[in-house]
């Protein structure tokens, strides 16, 4: 996989506007609305990053959730961890809004 750089971070980023980060992993806080609500996203992320064989870090804390995105295998962030914050996106806007 091609590695980012900081100019594809900033353009990608530009469309993710919840997601901030540089080269080394972007990232996106999320508050549900209740604890059962954060664990449905949670669960929905987990099914997408299953079907696209990438999967974020997730730090769950009560209704606190925290997706960090980055390519270890590549080193950085790719296009795969665009891709995977644009589905978070899709799947934090069908539980909370």
């Amino acid at each position: 996989m091609t590695l980012l750089d900081t100019d594809d971070i900033r353009s990608a980023l530009d469309g993710l506007p919840e997601w901030s980060g540089d080269t080394s992993g972007i990232t996106r806080t999320v508050e549900a609305p209740d604890f059962p609500t954060g664990i449905a996203v949670v669960d929905d992320v987990a099914e997408a990053a299953e079907a696209a064989d990438h999967h974020p870090d997730i730090d769950i804390r009560w209704r606190t959730l925290t997706f960090a995105l980055v390519t270890h295998s590549a080193g950085g962030v790719t296009r795969a961890d665009v891709d995977m914050a644009h589905a978070i996106d899709r799947i934090v806007a069908r539980h909370t809004e």
